[in-house]
C-alpha cells in the first residue's frame, strides 16, 4: 500500500527533521519545505499530499496566507504550529480552515497521534470498520468524507464532519463536551461549531435528526 503524504513546513531544519522522524517511524511520507513560497509550490505538484503541518511565522509567505491559498482549492487536514498561544491567532487559524492548532513546543508523539487521529477520521487511514453510518437520513461515507442527507450532498469541513461522525456514533448518548473534545480533539469553541453543524448538516425538522444542549450535556437523537 503506497505511503500517505504529508507536508511539513517550517523555517527551522531541526523542528522539520524532528517532525520528520516521528512521522516516518509511523510509516508516513514526508515532504519538507522551509518557506510558505515552497510549500505552495510543493503543495500544487504533488496531488495527493494527505495532510500538512504548518508553521505560522516563515519568510516570503506566512502560514496563514498559506492556508488561505489551499483551502481556495483543497479540504486537505492543516494542523498549524505556532509559538504563540494566543486565543485571537487560533480563531483566526480556525476562521481560515485549521483543523488543528499546536503550540510550540510542544510533544512529538503528541503530533503524531493528532495527525493519526485526523486521518482516521478524514477515512484516510485503517481503523474505520464501517465505512457508512447512517441514521435518520442522514448517510455518512467516512471513507470518501462525503455526507446526504436524504440522498442530498451536504458540504462539512473535516471538524464539521468529525463531530457528525462521533455524534452518529454515540446516537442516544449523552455527551458531555469534555469528552467531545477528548474524542474528536476539537479545540475551538464548541457553541459556534454545534450551531453551524444544526444549520447544515442535520434535517430542521427535528424529526429525523437533532442535536440538543440541556445543562452543559449534548444529547443526539438520530
Amino acid at each position: 500500500m503506497e505511503r500517505l503524504k504529508i507536508l511539513v513546513v517550517d523555517d527551522e531544519s531541526r523542528m522539520r527533521k524532528l517532525v520528520r522522524d516521528f512521522l516516518v517511524r509511523e510509516d508516513y511520507e514526508v515532504l519538507e519545505a522551509g518557506d510558505g513560497e515552497e510549500a505552495l509550490d510543493i503543495f500544487y505538484k504533488e496531488k495527493n499530499i494527505a495532510l500538512i503541518i504548518l508553521d505560522v511565522m516563515m519568510p516570503k509567505i506566512n502560514g496563514w496566507d498559506v492556508c488561505r491559498e489551499v483551502r481556495e482549492t483543497s479540504k486537505v487536514p492543516i494542523i498549524m504550529l505556532t509559538a504563540k498561544s494566543d486565543e485571537s491567532d487560533e480563531l483566526t487559524g480556525f476562521e481560515l480552515g485549521v483543523d488543528e492548532y499546536i503550540s510550540k513546543p510542544f510533544s512529538p508523539k503528541i503530533l503524531v497521534a493528532r495527525v493519526n487521529a485526523l486521518l482516521r477520521r478524514s477515512g484516510l487511514t485503517a481503523g474505520n470498520d464501517e465505512k457508512f453510518v447512517e441514521a435518520g437520513g442522514i448517510k455518512l461515507d467516512k471513507t470518501a468524507h462525503l455526507v446526504t442527507v436524504d440522498g442530498r450532498p451536504i458540504e462539512l469541513s473535516i471538524k464539521e464532519f468529525e463531530l457528525l461522525d462521533y455524534f452518529m456514533e454515540n446516537q442516544g448518548i449523552a455527551l458531555s463536551r469534555e469528552k467531545i473534545l477528548n474524542n474528536v480533539w476539537i479545540t475551538l469553541e464548541m457553541q459556534g461549531q454545534l450551531t453551524h453543524m444544526s444549520k447544515n448538516s442535520v434535517p430542521k425538522s427535528g424529526k429525523k435528526g437533532s442535536i440538543s444542549r440541556q445543562s452543559g450535556v449534548l444529547a443526539t437523537s438520530l
